[in-house]
This record gives C-alpha cells, structure tokens and sequence, in this order.
C-alpha cells in the first residue's frame, strides 16, 4: 500500500534552553539526541525541503504541513529561522500549499522574531502546562528558575493585533497534582485559539504517576475540565474533546491520540535523519529510527519503513483487546507510544486505557450540535432552544439583542449542515471538470481544517446570508441535472478562502471561475478576465485577494456602519439573485455613494424613532442588496433561504428606506423563528383576505404580513407623536388596521400550531398598548 505523507516535524536545534523533567526528548528511554548535531545546517534543510517538495509533487497532494520543532527551535536564532524558513518555502511553495507551524517554549520569542513569522506566514504554538504553580512543577531553567514570566510575555505578544494571525494555540502536559480548573482557567485567560491537553508520556514499562485512592485520576482530572468546559460555553476548542468526539461520530480526528485515521507524518531530525513520531522515544532507546535519511532515501522509502507502515492498518491493526471494544472508534486504542510493553511491543491497549473508558462516555454525550459535519438539517436530533421569555419578546415586535443573538446561531448552525451536505456530494477525482472538483475538495479540506484552530472565522463566513443560498442552490430536486453544478459546488473553495482571510492566514488556492471573477463571500471579488480557464490560483491575504503575480482587480464587498449597525451592501456575491426580482449589478461610484448616505441616515433615524428595533437589528441584519427597480413588484423582499439578508430597490426617500428597513427585518426574524419553531400547521390549505393585498393568502403568509406591518405601525405611531401634519396618523392607522385585522384571521383559523397561536397573542398585547392612540 502506497503511503503519503503530508506532515512532517523538522528539528531544527535539539537541545534546550529548558530542563523540563517530564520532557520526552532528554528524559525518557531514547537518548539519540546526545550524538546529534545541535543545529541542523543548510545542506539539510535544502534536502529536507527538496524531499518533502518532491513527495507532494508526484503524490498531488494539495498542502503539506511543517512544524519547526526542537529541542527549543528559538535556539537557531533570528539569522539561522530565516534561512530555514526561507529555504522552505522557495522549494515547497512551487509545489504545493505549505502551512509552516513553529512549536516553542516561548521564553525566547520577541517583536523581531515575531515579525520574521509574520513575513513568512509561520504560527506560533506555546507550551504552558497552567498557572505559575503549575508550570513550575516541571518547566524550569536547569538553574531552578522559573521559566513562567517569559512564557506570559510570549504569549501577551502574540494577542496583539499586530501578531494575533501567528498564534497557534498551547500545548499542556496534563499533571494530575495540578488543580484542574486552576489549569484551565489559567489557560483560557492566555485567550489561545486552540487548547491541546496532553496525557504525559508512559508506557507499561514506566507506568504514568496515579496518586493513592484513584483508579482512573487521568480520567477525574480532565472530566473536571470538561464539565467547566462545558458549563463555559465551549470558549475555546481543546482538542483532545473534539478529536475524541469527532472519531466517535466518523469525522477525522486531527489527532494522533484518538481515532483509527492512518498517520502520515514523519519526523527529520538535525542531522537529516528519518524519523518516526517523537513520541516513540518514551517506549525504548532507538525507538523512533528508520536508519533512513533524506540523503539518500524519499519520503516514500522513509513512509515504507515496517514502524510507519504498522500505523496505517486501521482497526485491524489494534490489539484483540481493543478491537473487542464499543470505545475504539473514539480512542483508536490510544497513543501508538501509549501501547508499548516489553515482550509484546505495541500489541496492547493504551496504559491510559482505564481512563479512556472513562472519559470517552462523558465526552460524546455532549456532541458539538455545530460541527461541520453534522447531517442535514432535516436530520437534525439537537436544535436550539429559544427561551420562552425571548420567545414572548419577539411575539411582541422588536424581541430583544439576546433573542436575536439565538436566532442568529440557530441559522449559522442550519448553514453549517447545509454545507457540510454539498461538501458531502464533491467528488474529487479527476475527469470532466475535474478542476472544479479539485477546488472544491481543496477548498473543504483547508475549511474544515481552519475550523479546527480559528472557528471564529469560519463560523463568521458561514454565518453570511448568501451562503445558506448558495447551498441550498445546490442541494435543490434538480440539481443534479445543472450542468453548472461542480461549478456551483466549487463555490466551497470561496468559503475557504474567506474564512482564511478573516483567519489573517496568507495562503494560496484554487477558485472557480464564475463571468471572469473569483468570489469570496462576504469578502468581495478577484476579477480574473473573461479569458481565464475554469479555475484560478488565488492568493488570500487579510487585505484582500489577488493572482499569485500580483495581477487581477480586488473588489471588495462595502458596508454600512452607523448608529450601531454594521452590515454589507452585497453587489458582488452570485448567489444574492434569489429574489423575485433581479439583483443590480456592481454600483458605480455615484450610486454607491448614495446608497451609502441614505442608509446611514437611515439607520441613524431608526435608532432614533425605534431604539429597540433598531438594536435588534444590528444584531441580526448582515447584508443590503440593492435591487434593480421593478414596476412589477414591491420595492423590497427577503428569501427564506439568505437569512439575514435584506434587498431592496433604491428609495429616494430615507423615511420610506427606514420603513423598509424594518418591515424586511420583521420577515426575516420570522423566518429564523419558523426555523426553530413551528409556528404553521403545514398541513393547513385555507387561504384568507388581507387589507395588503388584493388576492387571497395561506395562513403563513398571513402571519409574516402581520408581524412585518406590526413593526411597520410602531414606526408610524411614534412618527405621528411628531409629525405636525396628518399624514403620518394616516397610515399609523392603516397599519394598525391591517395588523389588527390579520390577528382576528390569525386567531379564528384552524392553520396556527399552539406556539403560533402564542405568538399571535403576543402581537394581540403589543396592539392593545396602543389603545389611547387613534
């Protein structure tokens, strides 16, 4: 069986600053490091890059990862990291993604080599085993000091705004006579972007350390964080939870520690010798050799070697023990070190075994309900639960920020099961369009990846309206019949490269094509030229996108920031055509800057006349989409399927854009209620007269109608408190009329559920508080 490699750890010094005693390098049974060289050379760099390029060539593979790694890599010092790291990516990056990852103790990083990572695009990972107390137990200097105020400043310079994109997260070695919480509290405050606990290094030759009157103290110990996790909100990832429950639930684990995905990774010590994984070195001396080098032997010979190859058999090749058990495919029996035993090698459970069987049921009892590969929406066992109270306010008007918030997560939770749907039909083989199957199958990878270590970003882009349009444009009766299909699937890798951007990760990918641009939703345009082949190499920065030459136009997509509002005014996006009527195209400068003076005062009258509203409303509202006058139809609308979204035809008049504002806003917070909570007997045939409109309209229509002019009346009243004419009375009154009128329909029909009948009697006392007005 052919093996490919994607990971690999370049030692790049092996010796340290530190004198940890827990350290797996220097005090366990492998003792290789004394006859290596301190510091790898160029020669071997180049080697080593050349190799690793050469092995992502021939094997296609989309990226390669690299983690600098020592001994304490900071050693080499700024000169020595920048020759490394720029060896690396003038040979790698030819030829494949790199993603380049620096693991460290952190008490020699600084501004200079902070900004030597921030030209290469290098992240940053920390070890830090807790609070002071905590760390010091092992991560000391060998003179006894503590190594804990060096650490701290690292990592108060990698949270500046200047370095942020660089961290990584923080590596813990797990000691079990450090208080659990205090550890984690510590670590949480440090605000990394992904927290990995670590069971400490053992085998059953050198048992791990089990205090008196505990069976299981490895399993007690992390339970405890766990259930604070939890209790928490899940602040951050830690990805020993989330590898163990996305193995249990069939998705990649991402970790070496849990599941039965093969490892790919390989290790190249200092003086260019193959390796296997470090953690080897606790099982016996000489342990992790190959007798390899990248010399005289490939990556393929190296991913050959009996020790890699045993790591890729899947259940097969775990012991009858583990193999007989219902946790296996949580634990995958546990760290391959963690199996080691004289006389039977690796054949054996994990010495943490007892604790795994412990831990495993406390953990995939609380599954992610948001992972990205979570079924479809119709699927779904877990949906959020709106609080009554919150329930109650939306049912009387504006609802409140709170409410609108769980709305919000409801829908970014709906996305991300539609697109993990669409992700789930992309083939990436090659064949007819197969460069469009490679972009999306790229692009799903790097977005589950960032998922992963910045969830923040991705969870923000999937949040965007028109992806939950986009999707479900691909998952549509028909659409296996569009020959525009692995087109539109492809639109996966604008997702990724999104999420990247607002990640502040500087990469390069494949984008489809689509009328001679590149879309990033929510991000803006890469205009390419009409001429340019069904896909394009994008480079994504913060600032923007552009071709990897430099060339190509970035449109970015605008927005509006005003009284506490903040929102896009989407023109570019492809999939905003999901209206009754045509979206415009890219404003022009003139249009632009009208568009955007209206709907900033606009939003400033707004929070003026209706504060709650308009609250609420910078909660809940992403995108404008200017529409393209229609004499045809009304002036602006929502779809159920771009939540979020509001579009409209340019008002001359910034009362009537406000009043649009808040009636399309009342629509779209239905339609995220509606999503959660059935409101409508679907059943129900029964059509009724509306004072809105001349034909007749089904019981859902009626209350999305009513609840739009109910906002749309509060408007009008408070206008007609001061307004010197009568106009405003008038239509306070109309709309009060209508409203009333659609409550009375509401309430006599046989179409509501009991919930939609309590939403309408809320609506019922929101209209009674305006008795004395007439």
């Amino acid at each position: 069986m052919s093996v490919t490699v994607s990971q690999y750890v370049l030692k790049v010094s092996s010796r340290c600053d530190l004198a940890c005693d827990h350290c797996y390098v220097y005090e366990h049974a492998d003792q290789s490091w004394r006859h290596k060289p301190r510091n790898i050379d160029a020669r071997t760099v180049s080697q080593a890059a050349w190799r690793i390029a050469e092995h992502a060539g021939k094997h296609g593979l989309s990226r390669v990862f690299v983690v600098l790694h020592g001994g304490e890599p900071l050693l080499l010092g700024y000169g020595g990291l920048r020759s490394v790291i720029e060896t690396l990516r003038s040979r790698i990056d030819p030829v494949t993604r790199l993603d380049l990852r620096i693991h460290t103790n952190g008490v020699r990083l600084d501004e200079s080599v902070c900004g030597l990572f921030s030209e290469h695009s290098v992240r940053v990972g920390i070890s830090l085993d807790g609070n002071r107390t905590a760390n010091d137990r092992h991560r000391r200097f060998a003179s006894g000091q503590s190594s804990f105020p060096q650490v701290r400043q690292a990592l108060a310079l990698l949270r500046r705004p200047a370095y942020r994109h660089l961290y990584a997260g923080i590596l813990c070695t797990i000691d079990v006579r450090n208080d659990p919480v205090e550890v984690y509290e510590a670590l949480r405050d440090e605000a990394p972007p992904r927290l990995d606990l670590l069971l400490p290094h053992a085998t059953w030759d050198q048992e791990p350390y089990r205090p008196p009157g505990s069976a299981t103290p490895y399993a007690d110990w992390l339970g405890r964080i766990h259930a604070r996790w939890l209790a928490d909100g899940r602040p951050l990832p830690i990805r020993f939870f989330d590898s163990l429950l996305a193995a249990w639930e069939g998705r990649p684990s991402g970790s070496e520690a849990a599941g039965l995905d093969p490892v790919d990774l390989l290790v190249i010590e200092t003086d260019g010798s193959w390796e296997q994984a470090d953690s080897l070195k606790t099982a016996y001396d000489s342990a992790p050799a190959t007798g390899l080098d990248v010399f005289s032997h490939s990556v393929d010979e190296a991913a050959a070697h009996p020790g890699v190859a045993a790591r890729q058999g899947g259940l097969a090749a775990r012991c009858a023990t583990c193999r007989d058990c219902e946790l296996i495919r949580a634990c995958g029996g546990g760290l391959y070190a963690h199996r080691y035993k004289s006389g039977s090698g690796f054949d054996n459970p994990s010495v943490y075994c007892d604790d795994l069987k412990v831990l495993i049921p406390q953990v995939i009892s609380h599954p992610r309900t948001v992972a990205l590969a979570s079924d479809r929406e119709s699927d779904l066992a877990v949906r959020h639960v709106l609080p009554a109270a919150a329930f109650d306010l939306l049912s009387a008007g504006p609802g409140d920020v709170e409410a609108m918030k769980a709305l919000a997560d409801s829908r970014r939770l709906v996305n991300r099961v539609l697109v993990a749907h669409v992700a789930s039909a992309v083939d990436g083989r090659n064949g007819k369009d197969g460069e469009l199957r490679r972009a999306a199958a790229e692009g799903w990878e790097l977005l589950t990846a960032l998922d992963r270590e910045q969830p923040d970003a991705v969870s923000d882009v999937l949040a965007y309206p028109y992806v939950q349009a986009w999707a479900a444009h691909c998952l549509r009766d028909d659409a296996t019949a569009d020959a525009r299909l692995d087109l539109d699937r492809a639109h996966l890798a604008g997702l990724a490269a999104a999420a990247a951007m607002r990640a502040g990760l500087e990469t390069e990918l494949l984008l489809p094509v689509r009328d001679g641009f590149t879309h990033l939703p929510g991000a803006g345009a890469l205009a390419v030229g009409a001429s340019a082949g069904p896909v394009a190499v994008v480079r994504v920065a913060s600032s923007g996108a552009s071709s990897p030459d430099g060339t190509g136009e970035w449109h970015a997509v605008r927005g509006v920031a005003a009284a506490r509002m903040s929102f896009t005014v989407e023109d570019l996006d492809p999939f905003r055509d999901c209206q009754a009527w045509t979206p415009a195209a890219r404003l022009a400068p003139p249009e632009w800057d009208a568009w955007q003076r209206h709907l900033t005062a606009a939003c400033r009258r707004l929070a003026a006349e209706l504060p709650a509203y308009a609250a609420v409303m910078s909660a809940g509202l992403r995108s404008v989409v200017p529409m393209q006058p229609d004499a045809q139809h009304r002036q602006s609308g929502t779809s159920r399927h771009a939540v979020g979204a509001l579009a409209m035809a340019f008002p001359d008049d910034v009362a009537m854009l406000s009043e649009l504002l808040v009636h399309e806003m009342q629509h779209t917070k239905l339609a995220a209620l509606s999503d959660l909570i059935e409101l409508v007997d679907p059943d129900s045939s029964d059509m009724f007269q509306v004072g809105w409109k001349t034909d007749p309209r089904p019981v859902d229509a009626v209350l999305h109608g009513t609840y739009a002019h109910l906002g749309v009346a509060e408007l009008w009243r408070v206008r007609s408190g001061q307004a010197t004419d009568g106009r405003a009375r008038d239509l306070f009154r109309t709309y009060r009329s209508w409203v009333e009128n659609g409550i009375d329909t509401l309430l006599s029909a046989d179409g509501l559920t009991p919930a939609g009948k309590r939403f309408v009697g809320g609506m019922g006392v929101a209209v009674q508080a305006w008795a004395d007005d007439s």
